[in-house]
């Protein structure tokens, strides 16, 4: 699939689940988060009836998310179904850790039971390295679940594990080092990753954003200046640089900063309540889960993701006075 702008389209990230064991604020503000009722939320079926179609249009690779995609029931099961479909290059999955290295019936731990269903990256959430920082930034004191599961993940044998870092000013400037050299010491790929005001708008202020231009001088400040790596990419948009000296690439996601952010574009994003939506930083979606459930053919679901694609913007508006609409958990992180 190609929209009108020449983004090629061929990554489905999809949502199974709006519901979190964390409350991380620039996922899930403080405020009550109602959790959609099970009826409103695609079923396993669905989802995968929609997937198959999508990798017939050029789809290749897809990551599941939520909320936290771990805490639905059946999930190793349904991610078995996922990773046997056709066409599907890559399958990954964006947790936050906390239940990595829980217990799962035939194996050590899920880590070990996402390898054997095709799970071949996983993406965790770790902002900071200070206990009392990460308690105070994801509402709940789950820090030595998060490096549990990463070490589960390590002894897993995914093919990648990314650490995604998102950048707060305040919070962030001196857990910089500590996490390049938490990343170095356990063979992690670290991405820092810039606000974006996807549930409250109030991140871009100075007091709270942090772009990646100054995080990256924080860091060549110690360790040298960090060389570009256009060679190296992975599915998203991060640009990876090396560090001085080492066998280690740290990557910047500067979604607000990077004036050609949107260019290589190539997703689509699948919310739990079967939203199919062309861009993160727009609020343009269209149900699709009322299409399957009004008895869409797979002719008509495949009518229904080309007009949606037609419409993908050619960046997003997050820098043009963008109003939070729904919130990122409710998206699909």
């Amino acid at each position: 699939m190609q929209d009108k702008h020449g983004h090629r389209i061929s990554y489905l990230r999809v949502s199974i689940t709006d519901r979190c064991n964390e409350r991380c604020g620039y996922c899930m503000p403080a405020e009550l988060q109602e959790w959609l009722p099970r009826e409103e939320v695609l079923s396993y079926e669905e989802i995968l009836r929609v997937i198959d179609i999508a990798t017939k249009l050029g789809v290749t690779k897809v990551r599941v998310t939520g909320g936290e995609p771990l805490t639905r029931r059946d999930v190793v099961p349904f991610l078995n179904k996922l990773s046997a479909l056709k066409g599907l290059r890559d399958v990954g999955i964006s947790t936050n850790g906390t239940l990595l290295s829980k217990a799962h019936p035939g194996f050590r731990n899920i880590a070990d039971a996402l390898v054997c269903a095709g799970i071949k990256t996983v993406n965790v959430s770790l902002d900071t390295l200070d206990r009392s920082l990460y308690a105070a930034t994801t509402g709940r004191d789950y820090f030595d679940r998060v490096i549990a599961g990463i070490d589960a993940a390590r002894q897993a044998g995914f093919e990648r594990i990314k650490i995604n870092a998102v950048l707060m000013r305040g919070r962030s400037e001196e857990q910089l080092l500590p996490l390049v050299e938490f990343a170095h010491e356990n063979d992690l790929l670290l991405r820092f990753i810039e606000l974006m005001p996807v549930s409250i708008g109030d991140v871009l202020n100075e007091s709270s954003f942090l772009p990646v231009a100054e995080a990256k001088r924080h860091i060549e400040q110690e360790l040298g200046n960090l060389d570009p790596r256009q060679d190296f990419r992975t599915n998203g948009p991060a640009s990876y640089f090396k560090v001085p000296g080492r066998d280690q690439l740290v990557g910047f996601i500067g979604a607000m900063t990077n004036p050609r952010f949107c260019e290589s574009c190539n997703k689509l994003r699948l919310t739990c309540d079967g939203k199919l939506r062309p861009c993160l930083g727009s609020h343009l979606e269209f149900d699709l889960m009322k299409e399957l459930r009004a008895g869409a053919s797979d002719a008509q679901v495949v009518e229904f993701i080309e007009s949606v694609v037609e419409r993908k913007p050619m960046e997003h508006d997050f820098r043009k006075n963008y109003q939070p609409g729904r919130k990122m958990i409710a998206i699909g992180g």
